[in-house]
């Protein structure tokens, strides 16, 4: 997903209902301004975030948003379900209803995984994050019902066939902590992959839980079923 573009005249003239026309002698007469700058180009990129007035009333502000949430095992990444409680659900007030209706989900986590998901509004920072040109590695703390043994790292870091999409992962980093507990990085999420890679070791996945996505980190005082807004500071992020 793209973030929403345009041109400054085009964005004026259908906002305030004004010929295209007539957006040029606004412009002329030093009354449009964006994120606080006199405009004078009619060409102007513009995107949802930038902060655009005429005769000194704003006519958009939009914020962008990024949250942190502890997603519990059993709730769905989905902004409505009728059957399950959703990570929007979980969000309590933390935003405005408006706020809260532009969220979309970055990575999702199937029901009865838990750990990090990130919620925004932001589509040029989630496409980073989950396209597979970038290869933002995700961190997940695996536990598994049978002992691990030595001989799954190197078929991880191989890769595995799947041959229901006819496709081979990434190579997959897999370090054992315990004698039933794994790290796994991975920079893919192909369908059930950790569990389908653990089953064919026939050794079953009991627990899955996301520690992080990229460098953004659970938050180790964020407890199951709580969120908070991730505050970027200047520089983290290039919208244009």
């Amino acid at each position: 997903m793209a973030i929403n573009r345009s041109r400054l005249d085009r964005f004026i003239s259908e906002k305030c209902n004004i010929n295209r026309k007539n957006v040029r002698s606004l412009l002329a007469q030093k009354r449009v301004s964006v994120d606080g700058i006199i405009a004078s180009d009619i060409a102007q990129p513009i995107n949802k975030f930038s902060v655009i007035s005429l005769d000194n009333q704003i006519i958009q502000q939009h914020k962008p948003l990024y949250i942190m949430l502890h997603k519990p095992v059993g709730v769905v990444c989905a902004t409505k379900d009728e059957k399950h409680k959703t990570v929007i659900d979980l969000l309590n007030g933390l935003l405005t209803p408006s706020e809260q209706a532009s969220l979309h989900i970055v990575g999702r986590l199937d029901l009865n995984t838990s750990g990090l998901v990130l919620l925004t509004n932001d589509s040029r920072w989630s496409e980073h994050l989950t396209s597979p040109q970038s290869k933002v590695a995700k961190h997940y703390l695996v536990t598994l019902q049978h002992p691990l043994h030595q001989e799954y790292i190197p078929a991880f870091a191989k890769g595995m066939y799947f041959a229901y999409e006819d496709i081979t992962t990434k190579p997959v980093t897999l370090n054992i902590l315990s004698q039933h507990q794994a790290e796994v990085i991975l920079t893919e999420g192909r369908y059930h992959q950790i569990k389908r890679m653990f089953g064919r070791f026939n050794n079953p996945v009991i627990a899955l839980h996301r520690t992080s996505i990229g460098s953004y980190r659970l938050a180790k005082d964020l407890k199951a079923g709580e969120s908070k807004i991730i505050v970027m500071e200047e520089g983290m992020l290039d919208r244009s």
